[in-house]
C-alpha cells in the first residue's frame, strides 16, 4: 500500500510524525510525503525533522505568500503532477488549511481514495477559511477519522449517516504526539519563575484588530503584577503591538521556540492563556486549565467539562477567569481517545474495504 501524505505547516508534521512513525513498523506501506510550503517556518530544517523523529518530505512544492485562491489553485495543480507520478493508493490529509482542502480536490479527481485526520471539527463560523476548508475536505473523504464524540455527533447532524462515508472515532493524534515527545522536552533559555503562565497570541482575529488587542494586553499587564507571563511573540505580532505603542514591560516576551520547548513550557506551567486552537488541547493533555481569548473554539468537551474558559478579547472576562481560573479540574475523562490514534488510524487503512 502507498500513501501520499500533504501537509503545509508545521503543526501539521507534528501531528503526521505520529502517525508516519506507526507505518514505518510496516514493511509493506510505503509513505510519501509533500510540503506544499504553504506556510514558511525557517524552523522547519533538517535539524527540525532529526530532532522531532519526524520524516523529511520526499517533494517541496514551495508554494507560499499568496492569495487564497491562487495558493490553493497553484497546489492543487502541482499536488496532481506529484499523485499521478506517485499513483497511491490513499491521499492523507489534515486538518483545515489550503494544503488539506487542495489535496481533497486532488484525490476526489483522480479518483483516488481520500483520508480525512481531524475530521468533524467544527466552529460554526463561515468567516474562517479553515471552517471552509474543512467541511470540503470531510464531504469528499472516505474515511474520516474523528479526534472526539463531538465530531462525530457533527457529521451525524450533517448526514453523514446518509453518505458512503466511513466515521471512525480515532481519538486524537496530537494526544500520541503529547505522549512521545513529553520525554524529549528542553528547557528554554529564558528566564523563568517558578510559577508562570504561558500565553500565545497568534490568530488575525486577534492580532489584525487594534481593539481586541489592546484589551487583551491591558489584562495581561494587570495579571503580569501578580504572576509571571511568559509570551513566545512571533516578530509580525511584535511589529503590530509596537506599532500600537501597547505596554510589554511587565510580560517575559521570547522569540518563537521550538516545539520541544514549547512542551516543556506547557509541561511546567501553572495555567494557559491562548487563542491557539492546538494549545488548548495540549493545556488538556498536560492538565493545565486554560483560557481561550477567541469568541468560539472548536473544542467545545473542553468548555463543556470545565477545562477551558472561553474569553474573547474582552479585558474584565479575562481577568475574571484567572481570579476564578482553579487547578485542573482532576477528571478522569479520555475526551481524545487513548493515546493510541495513529495505530487505529493505519488499521483502517488497511482493512478498508
Amino acid at each position: 500500500m502507498k500513501i501520499v501524505t500533504i501537509l503545509g505547516a508545521r503543526p501539521q508534521f507534528i501531528k503526521a510524525g505520529s502517525v508516519s512513525r506507526e507505518i514505518l513498523k510496516y514493511e509493506d506501506i510505503e509513505e510519501v510525503i509533500i510540503h506544499t510550503g504553504q506556510h514558511y517556518d525557517a524552523n522547519m530544517s533538517d535539524i527540525f525533522f532529526d530532532e522531532m523523529k519526524i520524516p523529511k518530505p520526499n517533494y517541496l512544492l514551495g508554494i507560499g505568500g499568496k492569495s487564497h485562491g491562487a495558493m490553493t489553485g497553484q497546489m492543487i495543480e502541482r499536488i496532481e503532477e506529484v499523485v499521478l507520478k506517485e499513483v497511491p493508493d490513499w491521499i492523507m490529509v489534515y486538518g483545515d488549511t489550503n494544503s488539506t482542502l487542495a489535496g481533497a480536490i486532488v484525490a476526489s479527481k483522480l479518483h483516488i481514495k481520500l483520508a480525512h485526520i481531524e475530521a468533524g471539527l467544527r466552529s460554526f463560523n463561515m468567516k474562517m477559511p479553515e471552517e471552509v476548508n474543512r467541511i470540503l475536505t470531510d464531504r469528499v473523504s472516505q474515511i474520516l477519522f474523528c479526534p472526539t464524540t463531538t465530531a462525530i455527533d457533527n457529521l451525524k447532524n450533517e448526514g453523514y449517516s446518509n453518505f458512503m462515508t466511513k466515521i471512525v472515532n480515532s481519538g486524537d493524534v496530537m494526544l500520541d504526539g503529547a505522549i512521545f515527545y513529553k520525554d524529549l522536552a528542553i528547557k528554554p533559555q529564558c528566564y523563568i519563575q517558578d510559577n508562570y503562565i504561558l500565553c500565545t497570541i497568534h490568530r488575525a482575529e486577534n492580532t489584525d484588530d487594534a481593539n481586541r488587542l489592546h484589551n487583551i494586553f491591558e489584562a495581561l499587564d494587570k495579571i503580569a503584577n501578580d504572576t509571571q507571563i511568559i509570551l513566545p511573540l512571533h516578530p509580525r505580532t511584535k511589529k503590530i503591538v509596537e506599532q500600537l505603542n501597547i505596554n510589554l514591560d511587565n510580560l517575559t516576551i521570547i522569540d518563537p521556540i521550538g516545539y520541544l520547548e514549547m512542551v516543556w513550557l506547557i509541561d511546567n506551567c501553572n495555567l494557559v492563556m491562548t487563542d491557539s486552537g492546538g494549545l488548548q488541547k495540549e493545556a488538556y493533555f498536560f492538565q493545565k486549565s486554560c483560557i481561550t481569548l477567541r469568541d468560539e473554539t472548536e473544542w467545545v468537551e473542553l468548555v463543556q467539562n470545565g477545562f477551558n474558559i472561553l474569553v474573547g478579547a474582552n479585558k474584565e472576562k479575562i481577568l475574571n477567569a484567572y481570579r476564578l481560573n482553579k487547578k485542573f479540574l482532576d477528571k478522569d475523562l479520555n475526551l481524545y481517545g487513548n493515546g493510541k490514534a495513529s495505530k487505529i488510524i493505519i488499521r483502517e487503512l488497511i482493512n478498508y474495504e
